[in-house]
């Protein structure tokens, strides 16, 4: 499996998010030659050789009509008023331009990407804009963004989506995140460190301060780490194929960069919750909902099984198998939906073939083909999905399919 590993010991933004995968591609020039010749609005993105610490890296500049954006104190990253301004304070900013979450809609819209990025895009913006309207109390639709500050979160945003749709890692798990501490200034006066909108944004995510005076980690920065992160916590075992350093632009005592490590594990398995309950008193479809339900919220297995009771009751065994980030959720689930009221876990390691998806031209038409592969063996399947549309589309059986295309 391909894993991408994000260090956030120094927090996070856009800028060194973009620098640390930026130097997993072979070619970063060609990138950045892509991504300036996208038609953001005023943008140019370049990239330079920085050292921190003794560590070489990358930083990304973002010029907005030839000139950088400045920097606050006290730390590197621009509180969240950097790129949100609430409607109510626009005489601070006359002398500028400001633009909505549609107009930004429509420079993303526009631009010459996939469908799926554009997705990621909005999704990551979206984030944000949910996370002004919360700080400030206004409705996302009354958020203006300035429009320095709006196309220089645009241009991250746009470019650690594309890096991550070329990295195309199948897991992106994310360190625990260094937010700084102290306090910051902003247009409306100084804030605590996180930020509102930040502190919002990492909400069910393991943040912790330190030693660091200064705001580590943006609201940008947070919302691409919670829209792309599959989970937080330790490294997981991997062998490492290559390493990006994303540096930001202030000195610490500490290197400021974000690491991103990008590798492989070796059909290493992983750790799976199993919760279990035993039921009594609920009919059989009640039951079948709830297993709808559990394994539309994500749940990698749900079955049951039947088993004798105390007083000789006839009962059903409901047995959850889900990620360990899951499990919260799964619990919430299992008691909304069910009628019992205590649940068992078990914490097991869980070893699995590498699956793949293959389409196979056949007389048919197209046919999907799953393809498992690992510990010295390849196993072949065709969705049963295709076969049995086939089957009843054509008259004939399942069988007669499978002995022609093979």
């Amino acid at each position: 499996m391909r894993i991408l590993y994000l260090d956030c010991g120094m927090g996070a933004a856009g800028d060194m998010l973009t620098a640390a995968l930026l130097e997993l591609l072979p070619d970063s020039r060609s990138f950045l030659e892509e991504l300036n010749g996208l038609g953001i609005p005023g943008i140019k993105v370049e990239e330079e050789a920085v050292s921190k610490c003794g560590i070489l890296g990358t930083h990304i500049t973002v010029k907005i009509h030839g000139e950088e954006e400045t920097e606050g104190e006290p730390g590197e990253h621009l509180s969240h008023e950097k790129h949100f301004n609430q409607e109510a304070h626009h005489h601070h900013e006359e002398s500028h331009h400001h633009s909505s979450m549609h107009h930004v809609e429509e420079i993303i819209g526009n631009l010459p990407l996939s469908s799926k990025i554009k997705k990621d895009i909005l999704a990551v913006y979206g984030l944000i804009a949910e996370a002004e309207s919360h700080v400030h109390g206004v409705p996302v639709s009354q958020i203006h963004f300035h429009e320095v500050g709006s196309m220089d979160a645009v241009a991250d945003v746009t470019a650690v989506c594309m890096l991550m749709d070329r990295l195309a890692p199948e897991r992106i798990v994310v360190s625990p995140v260094h937010v700084g501490s102290g306090q910051v200034k902003c247009a409306h006066g100084i804030l605590p460190v996180p930020a509102p909108a930040t502190a919002y944004l990492l909400r069910d995510i393991p943040i912790y301060g330190g030693g660091v005076k200064g705001e580590l980690c943006t609201p940008t920065g947070a919302a691409l780490l919670k829209y792309f992160a599959d989970s937080f916590g330790d490294m997981p075992v991997m062998k490492i194929r290559s390493l990006g350093y994303g540096m930001g632009k202030k000195d610490f005592e500490r290197a400021n960069c974000v690491r991103a490590l990008l590798g492989e594990t070796e059909n290493g398995g992983d750790s799976v919750a199993e919760l279990s309950c035993n039921i009594d008193d609920m009919t059989g479809e009640a039951i079948g909902f709830a297993m709808e339900e559990l394994f539309a919220a994500g749940a990698l297995e749900v079955y049951t099984v039947p088993v004798g009771m105390k007083k000789s009751r006839p009962g059903i065994l409901l047995c959850v198998m889900c990620r360990e980030e899951d499990r919260d959720k799964m619990l919430r689930l299992i008691f909304r939906h069910t009628t019992t009221i205590g649940v068992r876990e078990s914490v097991s390691r869980r070893y699995k073939l590498d699956r793949s998806m293959e389409i196979v031209r056949t007389p048919y038409g197209d046919i999907r083909r799953k393809v498992s592969s690992g510990y010295g063996i390849t196993r072949k399947k065709y969705e049963y999905d295709d076969l049995s549309r086939i089957a009843r589309e054509r008259g004939i059986s399942i069988g007669e399919i499978r002995e022609e295309i093979e």
